[in-house]
């Protein structure tokens, strides 16, 4: 068997097994009838799960790449995911259960086993070039982020803004890295023509916290010195306190507001934390690791803010809670944001400006 068990609760993985990664466990999807357990049978063999986790890759051709999204509670109506799964490691990470689509845990193969979409620029032109589409602007970094580590290496973001560019189509990008700044010679461009919008998700200026709850993520320092470089490119920039959590770093909601606004952010916005599907097991068993004195208050709060669950899935409530806690973090946002002069000025973006760029040998048409 060589340390291998069959059951419900198996999916606990050994610390020096998870070295840089969120999640303390690996527990399987929600589809699946079984689950695997590390455990010693006296036989040897366990050596090989002491080493991190590697990130595995694996390609996938969709037919299709942008997203229609019809929830009342988003502010935009398409999307483009040019990656499943995320190396950031956030362990609060809503889209976590997307993984059992793939009979994958939300744990640590969320963060280990991912998927590529190489093909999503070619895709996307055939999907702009088609007769009847109408441009909106397409929200990039919504589920997992578009610059995640491997972006360095696929490079399938920068290829999905050359699309975008050509046809002249808006987008609008949130991520928790500063390699967006690796595109500022395109976004720059497409801001000049008020078609790119980007906001920096900044969830604590504590670097040892973030260490713990966002491991593979920017630093909160270098998402900071990314806002300056892109609002210094002419960028529209904005940030995102994004998840609020109860007792963890609630405390920081002014302080990042503030820092946002010195880098240069002028647009600001919040959530406050919800724990759908496994997420709410995943981020009670780091609690219990992480800050275990403070554990059950923490899963308190978020109840007080979910109608006494650890998850409200009802629009209008999901992201920014109720109770005395949602409230009182609303009226402290509001507040810090209207004297610190966030999001004074509408920003518009220009739908009119799509046109289809001419194929290789096309006649131009006469204006």
């Amino acid at each position: 068997m060589q340390g291998f068990l069959v059951g419900k609760k198996g999916d606990w993985v050994r610390p020096e097994g998870r070295r840089g990664r969120g999640a303390t466990r690996n527990p399987a999807g929600r589809y699946e009838h079984t689950a695997h357990s590390i455990f010693d049978d006296g036989w040897g063999g366990l050596d090989r799960f002491k080493d991190p986790q590697p990130t595995q890759v694996t390609e996938l051709k969709d037919a299709s790449i942008v997203n229609y999204v019809s929830s009342p509670d988003l502010a935009f109506e398409r999307s483009i995911n040019p990656y499943r799964g995320c190396e950031h490691g956030c362990i609060y990470c809503f889209a976590r259960p997307s993984h059992a689509y793939f009979g994958l845990s939300s744990g640590l193969d969320f963060e280990t086993r991912l998927f590529v979409k190489p093909g999503a620029a070619d895709v996307l032109g055939k999907e702009l070039s088609a007769e009847g589409y109408k441009p909106r602007t397409i929200a990039i970094g919504t589920n997992t982020d578009a610059y995640q580590p491997i972006e360095r290496q696929w490079r399938v973001m920068r290829g999905i803004l050359e699309v975008l560019d050509r046809f002249n189509h808006p987008v609008s990008i949130l991520t928790k890295s500063n390699l967006v700044v690796r595109d500022i010679d395109i976004l720059s461009r497409m801001a000049k023509r008020r078609l790119a919008v980007v906001s920096l998700s900044l969830t604590t200026l504590d670097q040892a916290l973030a260490r713990k709850m966002e491991p593979r993520a920017s630093a909160p320092r270098l998402r900071l010195a990314a806002i300056r470089k892109l609002t210094g490119a002419g960028i529209p920039t904005g940030v995102m306190t994004a998840p609020v959590i109860p007792a963890i770093n609630d405390h920081e909601l002014e302080a990042l507001l503030e820092a946002a606004y010195d880098a240069g952010a002028r647009r600001a916005g919040y959530t406050l934390l919800r724990l759908p599907h496994e997420i709410k097991d995943l981020f009670a068993d780091w609690l219990n690791e992480h800050f275990p004195d403070r554990a059950g208050h923490v899963l308190s709060l978020v109840r007080g803010m979910r109608g006494g669950r650890l998850n409200d899935p009802r629009f209008g409530a999901r992201m920014h809670g109720q109770g005395a806690y949602g409230r009182m973090i609303s009226q402290r946002f509001h507040l810090a944001a209207r004297r610190l002069g966030f999001n004074r000025e509408k920003l518009t973006v220009d739908l009119k400006s799509f046109a289809r760029p001419p194929e290789p040998g096309q006649q131009l048409r006469l204006l």
